[in-house]
């Protein structure tokens, strides 16, 4: 499993990606698709038209890592939007564990951002 820092956004590419591609056709899909900069150190997701494997790109500031995951059986409960879409961490892990993210929902509860106090 992942573990990454709080200041880490996590983008999914909408769609379908060719999953032939690594490192360099990734950070180029990031580019087109999703309309981020690959080398900003977020997360970007992809996965194929079947849905049974996903690619996660991450750059660590000396180079790119991608991580593959391919399901035996079953798919993942990728969302069908047509606009690439920002996920919380905590909603990456449940991508990957197998949890349809359309039939959960957040509750609602207090966050404290000591930032906001000025």
């Amino acid at each position: 499993m992942l573990t990454l820092p709080s200041t880490v956004r996590v983008f999914l590419a909408p769609g379908a990606t060719d999953m032939r591609k690594s490192f360099d056709g990734l950070a180029a899909a990031t580019r087109q698709v999703i309309r981020k900069d690959p080398l900003c150190g977020h997360v970007f997701v992809f996965c194929n038209r079947r849905r049974q494997l996903l690619k996660v790109l991450v750059w660590d500031g000396s180079g790119f890592w991608v991580f593959a995951k391919r399901l035996e059986r079953g798919t993942f409960a990728w969302p069908t939007s047509n606009e690439p879409m920002e996920l919380r961490r905590e909603e990456l892990a449940l991508l990957l564990g197998g949890i349809d993210l359309r039939e959960t929902r957040p509750r609602a509860w207090y966050e404290r951002r000591p930032w906001l106090n000025a």
